[in-house]
């Protein structure tokens, strides 16, 4: 069955011009040009993945994204942006965007981001069973595998991995971390992710060619496959 992909873009040329793109590689497709209508379309129908302009008529793109995870929905959002600023990127990821993509971009890139995206929308295979490439962690046995490999993590690096694998593919912020596995009334320097990332890589990536978490300059981590 082809993925469904929701294309909200209020500039009907480039709305036009993705949806021809997507048809043409396989996708199912639907367009919202309003903030108002995105909504809508969400919630009448079950999709895959979202492209969302920034800017939008009735809402902007950020208040949509707002709205699409109060609701506590995990599918992948990518945001279309003129806006280059490391603050903007920032605001974005922080409510919870995937990934963001500046105007104008190289439909090959949009395209691979779109894949990499739907990759790494990955569900539990089971209660409380997460995966992700080679890894497993299971958060009832708090048991940690790569491949037949057993994983020995700390409780906190455990948690930490755990926070990774239940948003895959997301640009996490040290903030975002920080507050997620910490907790909300941590005071300590926020190097101390930087600290337990290492450690988590050392213990995941032991002998292995591919890594899973990915440092994003300026921003935070993902995991996702390299």
């Amino acid at each position: 069955m082809a993925e469904r992909i929701l294309i909200v873009e209020d500039d009907k040329r480039i709305s036009r011009m993705l949806e021809l793109e997507l048809v043409f590689e396989g996708y199912e497709t639907g367009t919202a040009f309003t903030g108002a209508e995105a909504l809508i379309q969400f919630r009448e129908a079950e999709w895959d993945l979202v492209l969302l302009d920034w800017m939008l008529p009735e809402l902007t793109g950020l208040e949509v994204l707002e709205q699409i995870r109060s609701g506590r929905s995990e599918m992948p959002v990518i945001l279309l942006t003129a806006k280059h600023e490391v603050k903007d990127k920032v605001a974005a990821l922080d409510l919870g965007a995937n990934d963001y993509v500046t105007k104008p971009f190289e439909i090959e890139e949009l395209l691979a981001r779109i894949r990499a995206a739907l990759r790494s929308s990955v569900k539990p295979a089971a209660e409380g069973l997460f995966t992700f490439g080679e890894l497993t962690l299971n958060e009832k046995t708090r048991e940690t595998k790569r491949g037949d490999r057993q994983i020995e993590l700390t409780p906190r690096e455990f948690d930490l991995l755990h926070y990774f694998m239940r948003n895959p593919g997301q640009v996490l912020t040290r903030e975002q971390v920080l507050d997620a596995v910490w907790g909300f009334d941590y005071y300590g320097e926020t190097n101390v992710i930087d600290v337990y990332i290492r450690y988590l890589r050392k213990k995941i990536d032991a002998g292995e060619t591919v890594t899973y978490i990915q440092t994003v300059r300026g921003v935070g981590y993902v995991l996702k496959e390299r």
